[in-house]
């Protein structure tokens, strides 16, 4: 299997990781269908964006059940998140219910329509974008949670999936520069400075430090991995950091 016998569904393409991931995959030659709730601003001949609110099962489903009828998929890449931050006397219970269709039931409904395509061809890889403060980070119940799911999913698949040829992983980052981050630290602001300087690299994280860790569970050589949480981080998931 070649690189241009590569399709992959990557959710979240209007910015940030999901762009810089899909740019990348069609300078290799691969089909990519962004899910996003905007179109980028970018256009390609191989790459396909479809409008769709993942906060929505039904809608998911529908544009899941459509993509499986009429292409074949080969990876599934969900990097779409939402943070949502509130202190605990704070959070709501439609917080927790949202990030949860958002992060864990979307990429289910998108799996379940895709996996028996990848089990016929005996290949596919699904690759999670989740997040270092699925550790624990002040103010972040909701996105905490539910990122933290998104593991436990993760490994269930790969158990699952493994004896299909179908690998399964996790790329946990943070903090990473993009749009979510500026919307809780200000860009350019002394605090964002802090919290490079309490990293062990010394440095914010970009969005191409993970689009090449995604890429590498993404590749037809990784074979051999599966159900793993790469944390692509400066060194944050060992402790000591506050955002």
């Amino acid at each position: 299997m070649s690189d241009r016998d590569f399709t992959a569904v990557v959710t979240g393409t209007s910015s940030g990781i999901g762009l810089d991931l899909a740019r990348r995959m069609l300078d290799r030659g691969w089909h990519v269908i962004g899910l996003s709730r905007r179109a980028p601003d970018f256009t390609h001949e191989r790459f396909e964006t479809v409008p769709v609110d993942l906060l929505d099962e039904a809608e998911t489903a529908a544009v899941a059940k459509d993509i499986a009828g009429r292409r074949k998929v080969t990876h599934i890449i969900h990097n779409a998140g939402l943070v949502w931050p509130n202190l605990l006397e704070d959070v709501k219970p439609e917080e927790i219910d949202g990030l949860t269709r958002l992060h864990v039931t979307s990429p289910m409904i998108l799996t379940q329509a895709l996996v028996p395509g990848m089990r016929e061809r005996g290949f596919g890889r699904v690759v999670f974008v989740t997040s270092r403060a699925s550790m624990g980070v002040p103010t972040r119940t909701a996105y905490s949670a539910t990122k933290a799911a998104v593991h436990g999913m993760a490994r269930t698949w790969a158990l699952e999936l493994g004896p299909d040829g179908i690998t399964v992983n996790v790329v946990a980052p943070g903090p990473i520069l993009t749009d979510n981050f500026w919307g809780i630290v200000p860009k350019g602001s002394e605090r964002e400075q802090k919290i490079a300087d309490q990293l062990p690299v010394r440095r914010l994280g970009t969005v191409e430090d993970v689009s090449r860790a995604v890429l590498f569970f993404a590749e037809p050589e990784a074979g051999f991995v599966t159900g793993q949480v790469l944390f692509v981080c400066g060194g944050g998931s060992l402790g000591g950091l506050s955002l």
